[in-house]
Order: structure tokens, then C-alpha cells, then sequence
């Protein structure tokens, strides 16, 4: 297949390994209150792993995906971490979905020396703990101070209310935009958290619509957000809605309805993506799941790719691989996959756009203004 070809890049080669597979860890909210999330994680890894395997494998030999359910839950997220990390097969983890859980797991990794690397955690700290931790997306204090400029220069806000979800994903989120939004000149009337397990957000959005915002931001994910903003319009409140991309899953469409018209978010990738890479990407996940890819299907297949070409050099080695991912430093030396080209600082982060979304007609679209 020319798309897989094209993707790999891989120079496959006689078998190399001892066995007939090369283990991946795949870790995320599989079941739980996130599981939609989940859903888009599983199909993104099957995708990557089928064209790995389509084009030869890894070394001649082919990927085996291993699951990691963590229930977007910390606790958990180390009990998977002891069950890859004892397994001397697995060489490398993709994952996890939610920061607190990629930080919950990483003490685990970092003992047994097995590189994790999250498709979606963005809170500032999760790369500076740990030498053996990547992620392929941006920091929550790039995406936070995007946001903040969002209000202000695409929607036009002069005061915001902030409404935290108080974990480390939330609280990182929070902490950039409110920081940015003083700075360029917001109002913040009010900041207020909340826990995920929260069911009624009643009495903050009343004390919100007191104040009168522009805007109000969440900063959590997408199944609290949904029933922020519909019952929030239940109350006729009329305050634009943004978030960060913790918001982005089409659960929140389907749950919050109507209520979700209008509201702008940020996202790592857009379906809207027109690099020969992203459409190919996009046709190949329709032809075999039937619908679009999500923005995390498309974070995952770019990560168990990327962590793919890191094994082919390293070889079953757990620390030659890390030092193969260490060794894309530079955007020449990087990955250029269906999201960008993704490369790595000294701590393990990249430097990657955010795209700014709305959601119209049920949709999310790429919002006609994008900042840079």
C-alpha cells in the first residue's frame, strides 16, 4: 500500500528479534466515564499497528498491542503501569490518556526504564520528571495562554469566569490561561473547580452569570463541560464557552446538544487537515471503522508509529530506544507523521500548533480565525 510506504519509512529488515512479535503498551480510559475517548485510542493504535505490520513489521517482526485500562483514574493507571513494566516483553508505552494518570504510572516506568509516551497529556510537568516520558503534542502553558488570547482577540471578551476541573490536566490548564489573561488585559471575576464526579454545577454558574463574563472557560474534559454548558443554557445564560482540548470528543456533542453550539476549543489536530499524509490517514480509518477519526485516533497512530521507528533502532533494548527517541532532537531528525512533524526537546516535549475550533451544526470545524 503507497499510503503505508509512505508513512513507515521503516526499511524493514530480515528478523532481527528472537520471537514472533515486538510488544506496544497501549494505556488509556478504555471503560469509565471516558471511555469514548477510550474507543478512539484502541481504534487509532490498531490502525498504526496494521500498517506497520502491512509494510513488514518492525525488523521483520510484527506489533503486538498490549492493553492497558486505566479508567482515567490515577490508582489505576499504576496498577497498569506494574503489569507493563512487568512484562519484559513490552518495549515501549503509548499512553497515558490523562495527565494525572501518565504522572501516577511514570515512578513505575522510570524504575524499570521503560519509555511512556502520552498522545495527549499536556500538563507542563509530566515530561520534566522523567527522562523516560514524551509526549507529541504541546504543554498546557502554551495551550493555556493560546486560549486566553482566543477571548480576547477572536471573541472579543473583556471579563471571563473560570471554571477548573481539580487535577493536574485542569489545574495546569487553569493556572497558564489565567496567568496570560491578566496579563493581556482580561477581567477574571471568578475562578472556581469542581471534581469530576460533580453531577449539579447550579450554584457556580449562578454566581458566574452575576458577574456578567464574556466568556467562560473550562478547563477539564469534555463529559463535565457537556453538563456545564447545557445546563447553563438551561438557565438562559448567554456567555460564550471555550475550552482546551479536553473538550474535544464528540460525546460532548452528543450529550450537551444544542447546548454545545458555539463553543470554542483548542485541539492537536484538525479532521480538516489537508497534508497528503492526514487525508490518507483519514480515508484509511474510514475504510475501516466506518466514521472520521477523532483528534486522539489520529494522536495515537502518530505515537505507536513514531514509537515504531524508535524500536526498529533500538532493537529490543528498552534504553537504545529511549535514546533513538532522545535522538529526534531536531525537526530534521523528527517524525513527520498524520498530526506533524513531532521532535523533542531536552525533557521530552515538542513544539506543535494548536488548531482553534468551534462547534457548528453539531460539528467541530476549524474556526475561521486561528492564532499563531
Amino acid at each position: 500500500m503507497r499510503f503505508t510506504s509512505a508513512l513507515l519509512s521503516l526499511a524493514l529488515s530480515a528478523s532481527a528479534f528472537a520471537g514472533d512479535t515486538v510488544k506496544i503498551g497501549v494505556a488509556g480510559p478504555m471503560t469509565g466515564d471516558q471511555k469514548e475517548t477510550g474507543e478512539q485510542l484502541k481504534n487509532g493504535a490498531e490502525l498504526a499497528a496494521e500498517h506497520v505490520n502491512k509494510a513488514g513489521g518492525v525488523n521483520g517482526k510484527k506489533i503486538e498491542l498490549v492493553w492497558g485500562d486505566d479508567e482515567a483514574k490515577p490508582p489505576q493507571a499504576k496498577v497498569v503501569a506494574e503489569k507493563f513494566a512487568n512484562d519484559p516483553d513490552i518495549m515501549l508505552v503509548v499512553g497515558h490518556f490523562n495527565s494525572s494518570c501518565t504522572l501516577a504510572g511514570q515512578t513505575t516506568y522510570d524504575r524499570v526504564g521503560l519509555v511512556e509516551f502520552s498522545p495527549a497529556s499536556t500538563n507542563p510537568t509530566v515530561c520534566e520528571k522523567s527522562k523516560w516520558t514524551f509526549r507529541n503534542l504541546y504543554r498546557d502553558d502554551f495551550q493555556g495562554q493560546l486560549l486566553a488570547r482566543v477571548a480576547k482577540e477572536i471573541l472579543g471578551a473583556k471579563k471571563v469566569c473560570v471554571f477548573f476541573d481539580n487535577d493536574d490536566y485542569g489545574t495546569g490548564l487553569k493556572d497558564s490561561f489565567v496567568g496570560k489573561a491578566k496579563e493581556i488585559g482580561l477581567e477574571v471575576a471568578q475562578v472556581e473547580a469542581y471534581t469530576r464526579d460533580t453531577a449539579d454545577f447550579s450554584a457556580t454558574l449562578d454566581a458566574f452569570n452575576a458577574k456578567k463574563p464574556d466568556v467562560i472557560f473550562i478547563s477539564g474534559i469534555y463529559n463535565s463541560a457537556a453538563a456545564i454548558v447545557r445546563q447553563a443554557r438551561s438557565k438562559g445564560m448567554k456567555a460564550q464557552f471555550v475550552g482546551g482540548d479536553g473538550l474535544k470528543d464528540d460525546a460532548l456533542i452528543k450529550n450537551a446538544a444544542d447546548a454545545a453550539e458555539g463553543l470554542v476549543l483548542t485541539s492537536p489536530f484538525s479532521i480538516e487537515a489537508t497534508s497528503e499524509k492526514a487525508v490518507a490517514f483519514r480515508k484509511a480509518y474510514n475504510d475501516k471503522f466506518g466514521r472520521d477519526p477523532g483528534t486522539w485516533a489520529a494522536q495515537v497512530y502518530d505515537a505507536v508509529m513514531q514509537g515504531a521507528v524508535a524500536i526498529k533502532k533500538g532493537g529490543l533494548d528498552r534504553t537504545k530506544i529511549l535514546e533513538a527517541m532522545q535522538a529526534m532532537n531536531t525537526k530534521e531528525k523528527g517524525y513527520d507523521g498524520v498530526t506533524g512533524v513531532t521532535w523533542f526537546d531536552k525533557n521530552g516535549d515538542c513544539e506543535k500548533p494548536a488548531f482553534v475550533e468551534i462547534v457548528k451544526d453539531g460539528e467541530f470545524v476549524p474556526h475561521e480565525k486561528q492564532l499563531k
